[in-house]
């Protein structure tokens, strides 16, 4: 899932981005209100982290202002401001979920995971087609109770691809939740890791699913 960033001090912004691409997630960053404001209204993200203190525009500022435009995107504000009050102003932004400095990064992959579940409609923490289940939270697949070893870009791959069981995913959705804004559109990388999920989950069984829609995409059919 592809994560926004919003947060001034560089060296947790780069914390907390290299944890979660080890997580498996597409990272953006911005250092700014604006350009934080310009990202999540030009690009599509799963979740946004925010920090309150950002200059240009602060975080509350920047809560309302996602809000106001009808944007439903989950927000977790992440901020060193602790005190009761400033919680409840920053969920009474609109903000999903609100973390303090310091904080554990074991509790903000589960909070994302939390927000990501709701947003998604699915709260249980697993996903299934037929035989296949991915349990999120110990982060395994497996088929026919066999477990199955994915890369952590094949798991977000698959991840996005079995959050919307049943519809056509186009190439353009997938590259914008599972690659960050970096990348680069020509490559045959999408093609590549669709192949080599397909090799790990479909090979060695009779009924497939993950199929190709021509000129479309993929779907995951169960």
């Amino acid at each position: 899932m592809r994560i926004l960033v919003i947060e001034d001090e560089k060296h947790i912004a780069n914390f907390i981005r290299q944890g979660l691409k080890e997580n498996g997630y597409s990272v953006d960053t911005a250092n700014d209100g604006e350009n934080g404001y310009f990202l999540i209204s030009t690009e599509k993200y799963d979740t946004v982290i925010l920090d309150l203190m950002i200059p240009k525009m602060d975080g509350i500022t920047l809560c309302k202002k996602i809000r106001s435009d009808g944007n439903k995107t989950p927000i977790l504000i992440l901020s060193a401001k602790d005190s009761v009050n400033d919680k409840v102003t920053g969920l009474d932004c609109g903000a999903d979920d609100y973390l303090t400095k310091p904080f554990a990064f074991e509790e903000l992959l589960a909070r994302i995971r939390v927000l990501l579940r709701k947003n998604s409609g699915k709260e249980s923490g697993k996903l299934q087609a037929d035989d296949l289940i991915m349990d999120l939270h110990a982060r395994k697949v497996t088929r026919s109770d066999k477990e199955i070893l994915l890369t952590n870009k094949e798991f977000a791959l698959l991840e996005y691809l079995m959050y919307n069981s049943g519809q056509v995913v186009t190439r353009t959705a997938i590259t914008e939740h599972v690659w960050d804004m970096n990348f680069d559109a020509d490559t045959n990388v999408v093609d590549v890791h669709i192949n080599a999920l397909r090799n790990k989950i479909d090979r060695q069984h009779k009924k497939k699913i993950i199929h190709t829609v021509r000129g479309s995409g993929y779907i995951i059919r169960s």
